[in-house]
């Protein structure tokens, strides 16, 4: 978990800002989106075909862009 120390001097928006970079670093607020609701294994399993499918045809795609300009 994150956590700060408050410097006397230090005003609330700086120990905001340090709060809120030190969370984007730990992932917390990407993890807790993620686990808002639960997905089934087959949703799941859907997106990793379709992500599969996309690095397919992009690899494809550069692969041919590639071989075009020889």
């Amino acid at each position: 978990m994150p956590g700060i120390k408050v410097r006397e001097n230090e005003s609330f928006d700086d120990a905001y800002r340090k709060f809120k970079k030190q969370a984007d670093r730990n992932l917390v607020v990407t993890e807790s989106r993620a686990r808002r609701f639960f997905e089934p294994m087959t949703e799941k399993r859907k997106k990793q075909k379709i992500s599969a499918r996309k690095k397919m045809l992009k690899r494809l795609y550069m692969l041919r862009r590639y071989e075009s300009r020889l």
